[in-house]
């Protein structure tokens, strides 16, 4: 997951964020070049100074080959050029050229995948070689997932109609359409292995979880009730939580994990009363209730979820599923990760800030202090 940073003003030095492939580390590009921080423990471990500002950093993992594109306002190369750059040897070893500027870029250890505003191309990354290309709806904040899974070359994009989401499943040699939502996308996300899909539109209020191969809808998710602007959706590893981060200054955390399952080892949020439900609808679904110590998460649903099945006339939010657990009290654009621990969770800011966050128990995360 990353995020693009444009002030017109230059008010801030920092122009992108992202994380790599398996969220070890992230990048950030500078008015001034780029660096590299380790997320656990949090350290800074590479900077490459520059005369000029790098709009998109695009790691490999933890290689020494790098995506780059120039940003700012005084950028280091034309914003319409990817440099395929080679750290060990500070030069570029490789150039893809575009007639418009580039919105994005995604690696994995076989390809490379540019975005455009209405246009995606896909590379061999070895020589280069255009692979595949693909139309879009027009795409300024160049939404892309890739799956980074060896085995599996998974791709997800906006379709060329509002709200679908087109699939390509490049080993099966097969492509689908998804119709996840009725308004425009916001963010898209696939898990390491390209099994799962999550999606957000411009409401902000839904996440929706799909299966890449049947096109099937798993979950749906409520991040709460009034509009937002989405900035990170993200899976963990074995796709057991997701989280997304927004414009309201909390990240919200879902459980994925068989209910059944869960309901046996015994971490199912209760509500105390019909009230309670009410209040937690009233706040955006950003109350989480606890139960006993377990190793599965529950997420939150009202009890009145059962009424409309009796009468359809009641909204379709009260059988949303809820966020089980949130950090608050965030003041900047975020975009998060999940750590080391499978119930950590990272945040990176935009103002330069850096959290660590524990969500063993439901509702709002402990802030995991950084080691002394």
């Amino acid at each position: 997951m990353s995020m693009y940073l444009k002030n017109k003003d230059g008010s801030t030095e920092l122009l992108y964020l992202g994380f790599n492939q398996d969220h070890g580390c992230f990048a950030c590009g500078m008015d001034n070049g780029f660096r590299i921080y380790n997320c656990e423990p949090f350290k800074e471990t590479f900077r490459r100074a520059m005369k000029g500002g790098i709009g998109i950093v695009e790691m490999l993992f933890r290689c020494n080959l790098l995506a780059l594109v120039g940003g700012g306002r005084n950028p280091k190369f034309p914003p319409n050029i990817v440099k395929i750059w080679d750290d060990h040897q500070n030069r570029a070893i490789g150039e893809l050229m575009f007639r418009s500027e580039v919105k994005a870029v995604k690696l994995r250890r076989d390809r490379v995948v540019v975005v455009l505003l209405h246009k995606i191309y896909v590379y061999r990354f070895s020589d280069l070689k255009l692979l595949d290309q693909i139309s879009t709806l027009k795409n300024p904040k160049g939404l892309i997932a890739l799956c980074p899974d060896a085995s599996n070359v998974v791709l997800a994009c906006p379709g060329v109609t509002k709200g679908n989401v087109r699939v390509e499943l490049y080993d099966m040699r097969k492509s689908s359409i998804i119709p996840a939502h009725e308004s425009e996308l916001s963010q898209i996300a696939l898990n390491l292995d390209g099994t799962r899909l999550a999606t957000a539109s411009d409401k902000g209020t839904l996440i929706r979880v799909f299966d890449t191969h049947t096109g099937d809808i798993l979950k749906e998710l409520r991040r709460g009730m009034d509009r937002a602007v989405i900035h990170c959706v993200t899976f963990n590893k074995t796709s057991d939580f997701l989280a997304c981060s927004s414009d309201k200054g909390t990240v919200h955390i879902f459980a994925l994990g068989d209910k059944t399952a869960q309901a046996s080892q015994g971490l199912l949020p209760q509500s105390s009363s019909a009230a309670d439900a009410a209040q937690q609808q009233q706040q955006q679904g950003n109350a989480a209730e606890g139960g006993e110590d377990g190793a599965a998460a529950t997420n939150n649903k009202s009890n009145f979820a059962f009424v409309r099945r009796l009468l359809p006339g009641i909204p379709k939010y009260v059988e949303s599923e809820w966020s089980f657990a949130q950090v608050r009290g965030l003041e900047s654009t975020t975009i998060c990760a999940f750590g080391q621990d499978p119930r950590t969770l990272i945040v990176v800011s935009a103002d330069g800030s850096y959290l660590l966050s524990s969500f063993a128990e439901p509702g709002e995360c402990e802030r995991v202090p950084p080691p002394a």
